[in-house]
Parts: structure tokens; sequence; C-alpha cells
């Protein structure tokens, strides 16, 4: 590799103590992908395979800080935003990111958990969907966080290409919508402003998805960051993420993370 020319990329996004998900599952992933990660901590979490048991945010000045001090000084090539719970920190990074003119950037809109809870307050939604889409180049929604931010309900394949439509008219940015929840089985739906993509994918018989969505955003962001266009970046990003659950890792009492590392392993 030639590190006089590595291409970087900033994380925004909580801890996850356990390190399968989050600001470590940024890193893990960008280092994978060749590319040189750096981070901006909206807050610290104590979690697990199990879940999490407590959250310290980080306040809006100091996450402000995180983000100058990089931009001032490294200026990232791509930035990936993760789980932002608070309305006044999401209005720091879309100010922010504005300010410097940020490039490639990926929004993983954590807004609704597997069992269906509510992760974010309806301030923070409002300000995700106001302020930081539309200074996004691409969001990643799965199901239940496309229904929200397209304001109808998904119920088969013509549904997700309405609302990733809807979505893209919104906000003006990219959509690549999460197949899954037993609507899609694991095909992906990218829709651009010039036509639509369908990624097919098949379902690996893997537990342990802990950070699978931190994981596809920031492999995106990666290979964005490396200069690849949208398609292929989401191409090499789901096939990273498949290498990385093929590898049937197995930590950890609950839902365990991936294998980030599993390429260096064929090396």
């Amino acid at each position: 590799m030639n590190y006089s020319k590595i291409k970087t990329a900033l994380t925004i996004a909580g801890s996850d103590s356990s390190g399968g998900a989050g600001i470590q599952a940024d890193l893990k992933t960008m280092l994978a992908n060749g590319v040189y990660g750096m981070s901006a901590i909206t807050a610290l979490t104590a979690q697990n395979t199990m879940g999490v048991t407590a959250i310290s945010e980080v306040t809006p000045e100091f996450l402000g800080q995180q983000i100058d001090a990089v931009f001032t000084d490294i200026f990232p090539d791509a930035v990936k935003i993760g789980m932002t719970a608070n309305d006044r920190l999401i209005e720091v990074i879309a100010e922010r990111l504005a300010f410097y003119g940020a490039k490639n950037i990926v929004v993983d809109p954590v807004m609704i958990a597997t069992s269906g809870a509510r992760l974010i307050s309806e301030e923070a939604v409002a300000v995700l969907k106001e302020e930081l889409l539309p200074v996004a180049y691409l969001v990643t929604p799965n199901i239940p966080e496309a229904e929200v931010l397209s304001g109808m309900k998904i119920a088969d394949k013509s549904d997700m290409e309405k609302a990733a439509e809807r979505i893209n008219k919104i906000y003006g940015c990219e959509v690549l919508l999460k197949g899954g929840h037993s609507i899609n089985d694991a095909n992906d739906l990218l829709y651009e402003s010039d036509g639509i993509t369908w990624f097919e994918g098949v379902r690996i018989d893997n537990p342990n998805t802990h950070g699978t969505g931190c994981t596809l955003s920031s492999a995106i962001a990666s290979d964005l960051a490396k200069g690849y266009d949208l398609k292929q970046s989401v191409r090499l990003a789901k096939e990273y993420i498949s290498g990385a659950l093929s590898a049937m890792l197995d930590l950890g009492k609950g839902s365990g993370p991936m294998d980030h590392g599993y390429l260096f392993k064929e090396l």
C-alpha cells in the first residue's frame, strides 16, 4: 500500500465497549478496507452482545470540537454518521459538515431497533430530516426507518421502490434501502437520481449480526473515499460484510460481532 496516498474517512457515532458496533466497528471496517479511519464520538455506551446498560452522551460543544480537530488537520475523503440520539448533537454535525464542505457523507439513520423500539426522540428525528439528510450524499435506512423517513408503509418490493423514491425527492440524497424485515430477504435497493439498482443477497445463517448496519455504511464510505462510484461502493461493501458474516466468529452470550478482520487472515 502506498501510504502517501492513503484515503481517509471520519466516523461520527457512539462508542461500543464490546467492540462490535459503533465507532469500534467503523474503524475496524475502514482499516480492513484500506482507509485511514478517524472518529468523533457522540456518546459512550456500556454494552455487550446482550444489550446496552448505560449511555453517556458528549456535549454538543465537545462534539463540535472533535469534528473541528479532524477537518482542520486531516480532511476526510468520506464521512459516516451513525446513531446520534440527541437533536442538538445532530444540529452540530450538520452545521460543521456544511461549514467544511464535507464530501461523501453516508448517514446510517439508526432510529428503530430490530425489536421495533424507537431509539431516538421525535425532536432528533425532525432535525435529522430537516438538517442532516439534506447535506448527505447517501442514507442507508432499513425498512422501519424508511417508513419513518418516507411517511408510508412498506409491504413489498414495489413499496420499497416508492419509498426510496420519496426519500430521494424529499431530502435530495441517494438512498440504499436495506431489505430484510421479512420483506425482501437480503436484497437491497439503491435509488439514485438517475435510476434504480437492485443488489441481490443471500442470507447467511449466522446469528451473530451485531453491528451489521454500522459495518455496511462504513464500508460504503470507505469505498467512496477511495474513489469508487456509488454502485461499486455498495457492491464492494456487501461483499465485505458477507465475508465478515461467513467467517462465523462466535463471541459473547448474545448476538455477537462479525469478524471485521477476516480479510487479514487471507494474507
